[in-house]
């Protein structure tokens, strides 16, 4: 077999294999079946592909203080649910429901869940 053949094979084989590894699952990192109401101020947000973060400075009974990391779809499906790369503003208190974190971190994933920002809906249309 000659190197160009061999060559072509190769780069066949691993356009195959790619794709496998490019999709990602949630339910391996959270708990599907349970949900937490995170209460926080905006300390960063990501506006990113494949997902954006929110990041959020939460303060437990206690009064100690923890940054808490929260998975968002992509821009494309924020947009599509009314979510803008303005929707989160360092300092905007929030309110939002996320699967928690399997490992017990302070991170959770919120792929279409209930946001209030400020204590309203970020995504409801305003005319």
């Amino acid at each position: 077999m000659n190197k160009t053949r061999l060559a072509l094979l190769l780069a066949l084989a691993m356009s195959m294999v790619f794709p496998a590894f490019a999709h990602h699952g949630t339910g391996a990192s959270y708990d599907q079946a349970k949900w937490v109401t995170i209460k926080g101020t905006v300390t960063e947000f990501w506006w990113r592909n494949p997902h954006s973060a929110l990041f959020l400075d939460v303060t437990d009974k206690n009064g100690a203080v923890s940054q808490y990391a929260i998975e968002l779809n992509s821009p494309g499906l924020m947009v599509k649910a009314g979510l803008l790369k303005t929707s989160f503003k360092v300092g905007d208190k929030v309110e939002i429901d996320v699967h928690p974190s399997l490992a017990g971190e302070p991170r959770g994933e919120c792929l279409g869940c209930k946001i209030l920002v400020n204590g309203k809906n970020p995504a409801a249309k305003t005319e």
